[in-house]
């Protein structure tokens, strides 16, 4: 009779055991994929979903930027690479981007950016300081097209520049204009 009672002891037991570690195995995959003390793992994870949505986003206006060009996420990683479709999909540094190119690129990640908040919150404004003096121009013709089109869909586009070629394209102006001795007046141009 103990024994009966002993094997039933230990059918209880290993029964026990098996949920335990049943229940040890889900919070082992839990901790595999989301755990440590800062919460980087988790982190990491939801920043890589984050950026890959943002890619979307940004190659959407990349494609009218640059056709050229594709942004693409470096795997298992958070860095961004270029795919040139010129060359036959040749994957290469961002850093291998020229000026004016790393501006048009700059520029469809901030649109993206953009694009992104919008989806949460109502973002009407983009400010842009600077970055178009070292555009030839017909780079600088192709941002000012993007810029175009987004005004056009109802966004306000700020641009802080000193090229003397947007000013053509650009009707309503805030101008900071040099008086002398240190001064400066502000003119308000076109229509506002």
């Amino acid at each position: 009779q103990n024994h009966i009672k002993g094997k039933e002891r230990i059918a209880g037991i290993e029964k026990e055991l098996e949920e335990k570690n049943s229940i040890y195995e889900n919070w082992a995959k839990l901790n595999e994929l989301f755990g440590s003390q800062t919460g980087a793992k988790f982190k990491e994870i939801a920043q890589g979903y984050t950026l890959d949505v943002l890619l979307l986003y940004a190659n959407r206006h990349l494609q009218d930027l640059a056709p050229r060009y594709e942004l693409q996420r470096i795997p298992d990683t958070l860095a961004l690479q270029i795919v040139d479709l010129d060359m036959m999909g040749e994957v290469r540094s961002v850093h291998s981007l020229s000026g004016g190119e790393s501006f048009l690129v700059s520029l469809a990640l901030a649109l993206g950016l953009s694009s992104l908040s919008s989806n949460r919150m109502n973002v009407e404004s983009l400010f842009i300081d600077e970055g178009f003096g070292s555009l030839d121009m017909d780079t600088l013709r192709i941002a000012m097209d993007a810029l175009e089109r987004l005004q056009m869909q109802g966004r306000k586009i700020g641009v802080i520049s000193h090229v003397a070629e947007m000013m053509e394209r650009i009707p309503a102006q805030v101008q900071v204009v040099k008086t002398g001795s240190g001064r400066s007046k502000v003119q308000v141009m076109g229509p506002i």
